[in-house]
């Protein structure tokens, strides 16, 4: 099993900037894709961008120019930079990660809320 742990999120005002960090601990796995989604109330989760492991990386329309997406493989850590946080980026920012443990499966982290405010 892959486990992942999340931190980052909180509270900040519109126009500022946050950084999320997701990281799976252990060994005995390799990751090839990791990504960032977030899911707002009422709404379906959605991609906000995602890096291979050859750093090739794919952004949101609405992530562009505002949000970084890195990884650090050595660490199995994917970052999320976001910068000119708006309103409308309020909500909880899931990881995912695409692992070989035996075999290839999909692994979601807990959520971070990320809250906005104007």
């Amino acid at each position: 099993q892959v486990h992942l742990v999340e931190s980052g999120g909180g509270l900040v005002q519109a126009g500022g900037s946050l950084r999320l960090s997701c990281t799976a601990p252990g060994s005995g796995f390799s990751i090839s894709v990791m990504g960032w989604y977030r899911q707002a109330p009422g709404k379906q989760r959605e991609l906000v961008a995602t890096i291979t492991s050859s750093y090739d990386t794919n952004y949101a329309d609405s992530a562009k120019g505002r949000f970084t997406i890195s990884r650090d493989n050595a660490k199995n850590t994917v970052y999320l930079q976001m910068n000119s946080l708006k309103p409308e980026d309020t909500a909880v920012y899931y990881c995912k990660v695409r692992a070989y443990y035996r075999r290839y499966d999909d692994y979601w982290g807990q959520g971070t809320q990320v809250t906005v405010s104007s």
